[in-house]
């Protein structure tokens, strides 16, 4: 079986098809998928799609890329973790791919995810993007690994990844592995240790060669885990038995519930 441990279902592009989108799962035998709220007035949407299907659970964050929304307190990200099905705090982290000028309201959002994951005890779902250092410092100084959690969508160097694992943070690979211009992150794939590795769609985007460019969905996760075995030379099953696990494991999602 296989998990998809990074998706947004709420988004307009799969929504509209969600059983579709569910029976494609369950015939591609992906018991569990983990919905990633991105901002605040989103959040409900997500808590009623982890509510409504065993299968599916939620996080709560604000994604560094919104900045016209509301901002969370630590306070309201950890009344939030406290509903039903929510698993991790996220997505959170620093982009600095598309936002420009002082950034220090990126850095203290960041933050105060953190130490919301700290106080409710509930893991970390981190995006990092063209912020190596910053992202890298701040988990440090707001002792993210206290936490833990996952790296997600991971397309930095191995020396990021290993500073991650060394922080006790899972790294996950999407679709973008699959790409032949994508030698650098299939280089971190065959590297990292497999009890500290996820799967991922970021469903609807990046969808995995032989889908690329079309819309993405969790049936393709198995793309994924079927090219990170390719590149580690071992069976498909294995990466997918492995990536189930630790997701389990590091959500405390009952494998049994769905």
């Amino acid at each position: 079986m296989f998990v998809d441990s990074h998706c947004h279902l709420d988004f307009p592009e799969l929504a509209g098809r969600l059983p579709a989108v569910l029976e494609a799962m369950a015939s591609n035998r992906v018991t569990h998928a983990l919905c990633i709220s991105v901002n605040l007035p989103g959040v409900p949407a997500v808590l009623r799609l982890a509510a409504e299907h065993a299968q599916l659970y939620a996080t709560v964050g604000v994604h560094p890329d919104a900045q016209d929304t509301p901002e969370p307190t630590v306070d309201q990200l950890i009344a939030l973790a406290g509903r039903p099905k929510v698993v991790a705090i996220g997505e959170t982290g620093l982009d600095y791919y598309r936002q420009t000028g002082d950034l220090e309201w990126q850095r203290e959002r960041f933050r105060n995810h953190i130490r919301a994951a700290r106080a409710c005890g509930k893991p970390l779902v981190i995006h990092t993007r063209a912020a190596r250092d910053d992202t890298l410092a701040v988990m440090r100084e707001e002792r993210a690994g206290e936490a833990g959690g996952v790296m997600h969508c991971f397309t930095e160097s191995w020396d990021m990844a290993q500073d991650a694992l060394e922080q006790g943070f899972h790294i996950s690979f999407s679709g973008i592995v699959t790409f032949k211009n994508a030698e650098s992150v299939r280089d971190v794939a065959r590297q990292v240790p497999l009890e500290r590795m996820l799967i991922e769609t970021d469903a609807p985007y990046l969808a995995p060669v032989p889908y690329r460019g079309k819309t993405n969905q969790p049936a393709y996760v198995r793309h994924v885990a079927e090219e990170i075995a390719r590149l580690r030379d071992v069976a498909p099953e294995e990466i997918a038995a492995k990536t189930s696990a630790n997701f389990f494991r590091l959500f405390r999602v009952d494998a049994r519930a769905h």
